[in-house]
């Protein structure tokens, strides 16, 4: 049994099905973390930025509210989860045997035992390569053409198992949309990842 004093800065915790990437349908428990140092002007969690402003919450209650769902997997996001050392929430979460999946822009090092990372790499501050070794998924936010240089760089930075996917930033969805399309037909190694959530509102 494990037994923590750890907290961490919870910004929201809420059971939803995921709404882009590979794992799209599928309910999970999302665990949003407080604090990140990346802040993207296109971010869609701003007020997760800074972690003074949320509650600290024991690693057991937040494990504790996980248990009161069917939850079969977490998803663990932010701001930027790996601000924070995750490795005894994991534990905690894999030895109930749910399945955890985190999201991560790769700027901090990786802690925890992950079934899944997914890298959503940001080019105001690339991702660590020891991130790039460690991916399972790579999901490359494309707002305008010049974004898929970006997304190429990424991909020649993973493994060659990892699944590629390019996804719209959602201001710019039917503007860019096309020529999404038209780069994934024409490289096809690459996926599309739609936020489905926003469409259907799913929180």
């Amino acid at each position: 049994m494990i037994l923590s004093t750890e907290k961490l800065p919870v910004v929201e915790t809420f059971y939803s099905i995921q709404g882009e990437g590979l794992f799209t349908g599928k309910p999970s428990f999302f665990i949003r973390l407080g604090g990140c140092d990346v802040c993207c002007t296109w971010c869609d969690e701003k007020l997760a930025w800074d972690e003074s402003l949320y509650p600290q919450i024991p690693v057991e209650q937040i494990v504790n509210e996980v248990l009161k769902t069917k939850a079969e997997s977490v998803v663990v996001t932010g701001g930027e989860p790996f601000r924070h050392n995750l490795k005894t929430l994991t534990e905690l979460i894999q030895r109930k045997g749910i399945y955890c999946q985190v999201e991560t822009s790769g700027t901090g090092i990786i802690t925890g035992t992950w079934d899944w990372i997914t890298l959503s790499p940001k080019q105001q501050q690339p991702p660590l390569q020891s991130v790039y070794e460690q991916a399972n998924e790579l999901k490359v936010v494309i707002q305008k053409e010049e974004d898929f240089l970006w997304a190429e760089k990424n991909a020649s930075a993973v493994s060659s198992d990892v699944l590629l996917f390019l996804q719209p930033e959602w201001s710019q969805f039917h503007e860019i949309l096309p020529f999404i399309m038209r780069y994934i037909k024409n490289n096809p190694k690459w996926r599309l990842s739609v936020q489905v959530h926003k469409f259907l509102n799913i929180p």
